[in-house]
C-alpha cells in the first residue's frame, strides 16, 4: 500500500495535472517561435511555467508541513511569474487567438485548485498538532 507522498498519489491532484498541462502549453507554442522570442521571453516563461507543477512537486514530497506549504506558496510565486511572461508575450504579438484562450482556460484553473491543496495540507498539519 502506498503511503500519502507517493508519485501516484502526486499524479491524481487536480492542481498537478492543470499545471502539467499549462507547462504542455507553454512548450508547444514557444517551440515554433524563432530565436530572438525563444531567448527573451520564451525560456522564461517555460521556466516559469514548469516551475508551477515541480513546486507542487517538491513540496509534496516533502516530509514537514511547513516545508510542503512554503513550496505551495513558491508555486502560487511561478504562476504569477508564467502570466507574466504570456502578458509579454501577448504585447509582443506572439500568440495566436487561440493560444490566448487555452492559457487563460488552464490558468485560471490553477490557484483555486492550489488553494484547495494549501488548505487541506494546514488542515492535516493542524491535526497533528505542528505549529503553523
Amino acid at each position: 500500500m502506498d503511503s500519502f507522498a507517493s508519485i501516484e498519489n502526486l499524479k491524481q491532484l487536480q492542481v498537478y495535472q492543470l499545471s502539467r498541462d499549462l507547462g504542455k502549453l507553454v512548450w508547444n507554442i514557444v517551440v515554433k517561435w524563432d530565436y530572438l522570442a525563444k531567448k527573451t521571453i520564451g525560456d522564461q516563461w517555460i521556466r516559469a511555467t514548469d516551475s508551477i507543477s515541480a513546486n507542487i512537486a517538491e513540496g509534496y514530497g516533502r516530509y514537514f508541513f511547513n516545508d510542503t506549504i512554503k513550496f505551495y506558496y513558491y508555486s502560487r510565486g511561478s504562476h504569477f511569474e508564467s502570466h507574466d511572461w504570456f502578458s509579454k508575450a501577448q504585447e509582443r504579438n506572439l500568440l495566436k487567438k487561440e493560444e490566448i484562450e487555452k492559457f487563460n482556460e488552464l490558468f485560471s484553473k490553477i490557484p483555486k485548485e492550489l488553494n484547495i491543496l494549501i488548505k487541506r495540507t494546514k488542515t492535516n498539519a493542524s491535526k497533528f498538532k505542528i505549529n503553523q
